[in-house]
C-alpha cells in the first residue's frame, strides 16, 4: 500500500498525526544496537494498533541512514494499515542531514494533502535517533527543524545514543536533545507509543496541545 494514499484520508477522516521516525542505522549501530532498535519498532507498532484511536490517527514513516545513504524506508502509513515494519540492518556511514531533510520534505508534502482533503491534524512529529555525528552537511537542515519546532509547526525530538554527538543533535530542535542511556529504545518507542496515542485522543489540534511535564522524555 502507498503511504501517501489520498482514499484513505477521504475515508478516515479521523485527525491525523504524522511521525517521520529518522534512524541511524550506520555501521556503529551493528549487534545488540539494532537489534534491541527492530525490537522497539515492533513494540511501538504493536501499542499504537493496540490503541483504536491512535491507529486510526496516527501515521508512521520511516527514513534511515544505512549504507551511508538516506533512504526513506516506509513512506508515511496509517498504522492501520501496518501489519509489520521494516527489519533495519545497520552498515555505513551516517548522512543524517540528507536523512532530516527527506523527512521534513515528506511531512510537508502530507500535511498539504490534509489541507487540501480537509482533513484535521496535529503537529507532526519527526524523532531523530542517532549514535554519532553526521556525516554530510547538516546545518542548513538543522536550521529549518529548530525554526519549526521554535513555531510550533513541528514537534522535534532528537535522542542521543551512547557516543552521539548531543550538541550537533540538540542543534535540530528547539526543546534540545534527549540522551538514551544503554540499550533503553524499549522503553523510549513504549513512552513514544503512549504519547501519541495522549495526543491522537486529545479534543484539540491546537498547537498548544502539550505533553505532561512529568514524562522523562516530554518534549513540551
Amino acid at each position: 500500500m502507498s503511504g501517501l494514499d489520498l482514499n484513505d484520508l477521504i475515508h478516515n477522516p479521523s485527525p491525523r498525526c504524522a511521525c517521520m521516525l529518522v534512524l541511524d542505522t550506520s555501521g556503529s549501530m551493528d549487534g545488540a544496537p539494532i537489534a534491541e532498535l527492530n525490537d522497539g519498532l515492533r513494540r511501538l507498532l504493536a501499542a499504537l494498533k493496540e490503541d483504536e484511536v491512535a491507529s486510526f490517527s496516527v501515521e508512521l514513516g520511516i527514513v534511515t541512514t544505512g549504507s551511508g545513504v538516506a533512504r526513506q524506508e516506509l513512506a508515511l502509513t496509517g498504522v492501520n494499515a501496518l501489519d509489520s515494519l521494516p527489519q533495519l540492518g545497520a552498515s555505513g556511514g551516517t548522512p543524517l542531514g540528507e536523512a532530516v531533510k527527506l523527512a521534513l520534505d515528506a511531512l510537508e508534502v502530507r500535511k498539504e494533502q490534509y489541507r487540501s482533503t480537509g482533513v484535521p491534524y496535529f503537529q507532526p512529529w519527526l524523532i531523530i535517533i542517532s549514535d554519532g555525528s553526521p556525516g554530510d552537511s547538516w546545518t542548513s537542515v538543522a536550521e529549518r527543524s529548530h525554526g519549526m519546532s521554535s513555531h510550533r509547526k513541528l514537534v522535534c525530538l532528537p535522542v542521543g545514543v551512547s557516543g552521539a554527538d548531543m550538541g550537533v543533535l540538540a542543534a535540530f530542535s528547539s526543546k534540545g536533545a534527549k540522551p538514551l542511556e544503554g540499550l533503553k529504545f524499549a522503553e523510549f518507542f513504549e513512552w513514544l507509543s503512549a504519547s501519541m496515542g495522549r495526543v491522537s485522543a486529545s479534543n484539540s489540534t491546537a498547537a498548544t496541545v502539550q505533553l505532561p511535564s512529568t514524562d522523562p522524555w516530554s518534549c513540551a
